[in-house]
């Protein structure tokens, strides 16, 4: 009897590997065929209704305008459901759809209007659903989710018909040029309006297309784990502001699931985010906009017990790994998420051109913004030409920042907002001119390149939780009285870079000789205006070196020119778990998500490093100008 049912167990496990499929989408298919090579799906939607796990979607060259929306997931890491465009195509999926049918405004030179009925757009108007959220900032007037392109470049919002006519290019834009290409609406119950101000492009010859659907990529239920995304454009999706109190949809969204793999895509153009990691509705969905009686740091502790109840643990939420992937143009974030990030890996993905526009502001915009990264590993990214780079928020926990290059950013390159640590920042490039805004303890700063300014401050007014060590089973909640940090081995090479605001913060530790907490600080290398922090015993200071630091682009490489002195001046440590021991309130030591212990044995460039290594991110750094290549 048992060799019996042996038998059958091992025909069932061959049976389920045999029996995966291959599901093929070609803009030539149609949704009636059978969905093989010969035979494929019209549309990507029609192919995920066949799907099981084990099963690959293979879509081939062409654009596809619509919302997958997944209706069920895979059931573990080795079997999944990949979703892949085929290999060597270009596989576009958008949110968008093209107007050809635009007419001239008579009297306005460069002027085009097109009028649609309000069914084109189905259950959902772009050019009537407004953006709103909590912490969202729209500059006293009304936007829209929806978008005009003109060749895939997207046109400023205007709030009156009459600056369409007559554009004044914006001051805060990246683009001043380009902010004269302008669009604006109105709607009635049966038809949406639509004028735009292309200059001297025909919008009939040309390729011109609006936004349409809230999403290219979310599944609406819970419980989709264990998806692929691999190789697709992805743009032009009229998303929501993706406040951490609300429901996060961007382009491509997880929703509340586990285990997704994004990686090898371009994606672009979003009204607002463009990866969301978030949360669901349920636990709170813009709670602070529906009463502002009660302070908003108030709500998002209400909204993080409610995601306890509804499933956010270790076991269920977050796992997601998001590699390789193109994000830019997007007005809000690059990548965000509420908790739904937790236990992630974020790494090799190149950012940028995040909030550009400048139309709408608001306390979530950055090329990635975190809330609760719980054990999170964000390494070997590139951010650049943002306003933040990479700011986490709140419940920043085990959280490791490793060897990422950020530059060109004119806010900060890391904003740590309300964090009690422990937290890791290692092995990084900080090349803007405001390198860390911290309002956080408990954070490790070791073997970064820190050219910016450092301004930290408390926070007594606001009470955020921490957790017990790798969960997500909040230990209590605290002020930040602030200290607590430790700054090892990094090299402040400061640079006297123009505009910089010389009210926030400044160069070097000075900001962090009066602590609540203990400081932990020593192997650092201090040059030009970078001030040594007083009780640091083994440091290396010249007031008078000037580093000249450059961020040099040649194609898609990235070189690092900097000018130095002899570093083994000063004495130096290998960094390791027992050196920075344990973070105060959490009291939970520096260590990775599995427990083992912390060396930071490498460099930047994955490199060894010595017993007493170089201080800063590179162990190769020698007296002189030195040009290495960091991306």
């Amino acid at each position: 009897m048992k060799i019996k049912y042996f038998l059958l167990w091992a025909l069932l496990s061959v049976g389920s590997t045999v029996w995966a499929v291959e599901y093929h989408v070609s803009v030539k298919g149609k949704d009636t065929n059978s969905g093989t090579i010969d035979a494929p799906f019209r549309t990507i939607g029609q192919a995920a209704k066949f799907a099981y796990p084990g099963d690959v979607i293979t879509v081939h060259a062409g654009t596809y305008r619509e919302w997958v929306n997944p209706p069920r997931g895979g059931e573990s890491d080795s079997r999944r459901i990949v979703y892949r465009a085929a290999p060597g195509e270009r596989v576009e999926i958008k949110g968008s759809e093209r107007i050809t049918n635009w007419k001239p405004v008579e009297g306005q030179k460069g002027v085009w209007k097109v009028v649609l009925p309000n069914s084109f757009f189905g259950s959902y108007n772009p050019y009537i659903d407004e953006i709103y959220g909590d912490w969202f900032d729209n500059y006293g007037r009304v936007h829209h989710t929806g978008e005009v392109f003109l060749n895939d470049k997207s046109l400023y919002e205007k709030e009156t018909l009459e600056k369409v006519y007559h554009p004044e290019a914006l001051p805060n834009a990246q683009d001043p040029e380009g902010s004269t290409y302008t669009w604006y609406c109105e709607h009635n119950e049966q038809e949406t309006t639509i004028w735009a101000n292309f200059h001297k492009a025909d919008p009939n010859k040309e390729l011109v297309e609006i936004s349409v659907r809230r999403t290219c990529f979310y599944p609406e239920k819970k419980g989709i784990n264990y998806l692929t995304i691999s190789g697709f454009h992805i743009s032009q999706a009229a998303t929501q502001w993706a406040a951490p109190t609300a429901e996060q949809i961007g382009m491509v969204a997880t929703h509340w699931n586990k285990g997704w793999i994004i990686e090898n895509n371009v994606i672009s153009n979003s009204k607002c985010s463009g990866i969301t990691l978030g949360k669901e509705r349920n636990s709170g969905h813009n709670k602070w906009l529906s009463d502002t009686s009660i302070d908003g740091s108030l709500h998002y502790i209400e909204v993080t017990f409610n995601a306890i109840r509804e499933g956010w643990n270790k076991d269920n939420i977050g796992h997601h790994i998001v590699r390789n992937n193109t994000i830019f143009a997007c007005e809000q974030t690059g990548m965000c998420g509420s908790m739904g990030a937790s236990f992630s890996v974020i790494e090799n993905n190149h950012i940028y051109d995040i909030w550009t526009k400048r139309q709408f502001n608001g306390a979530e915009i950055g090329g990635i913004k975190f809330h609760a990264a719980l054990d999170a590993r964000i390494a070997h990214n590139r951010i650049h030409n943002t306003g933040r780079a990479l700011w986490l928020d709140w419940m920043t926990q085990g959280t490791h920042v490793s060897s990422n290059l950020f530059y060109g950013n004119d806010l900060e390159d890391i904003f740590l907002e309300v964090n009690h640590g422990p937290f890791l920042v290692e092995n990084n490039i900080l090349a803007s001119h405001r390198s860390i805004l911290e309002q956080s303890q408990g954070g490790a700063y070791v073997h970064n390149l820190i050219c910016g300014k450092i301004h930290n401050y408390v926070e007594h007014g606001r009470y955020t939780p921490y957790f017990l060590p790798h969960s997500t089973e909040v230990a209590g909640l605290s002020i930040i009285p602030g200290g607590d940090d430790r700054f090892y081995n990094n090299l402040f090479a400061t640079v006297d870079f123009e505009n910089s605001d010389k009210a926030l913060g400044s160069f070097g530790l000075k900001g962090y000789e009066k602590t609540a907490y203990p400081m932990y600080v020593d192997g650092n290398v201090y040059y030009g205006a970078a001030v040594p922090f007083v009780k640091e015993d083994h440091k290396l200071v010249d007031a008078s070196f000037v580093p000249d630091v450059r961020i040099e682009e040649e194609g898609d490489n990235v070189f690092l020119v900097i000018k130095n002195k002899d570093l083994k001046q000063v004495e130096t440590q290998m960094i390791t778990t027992d050196k920075l021991g344990t973070a105060k309130l959490p009291k939970q030591r520096y260590e990775y998500p599995d427990g083992k212990p912390i060396q930071i044995n490498y460099d930047y460039l994955g490199n060894p490093r010595g017993e007493h290594p170089t201080s800063g991110p590179l162990e190769s750094l020698q007296a002189g100008e030195m040009r290495i290549q960091v991306w």
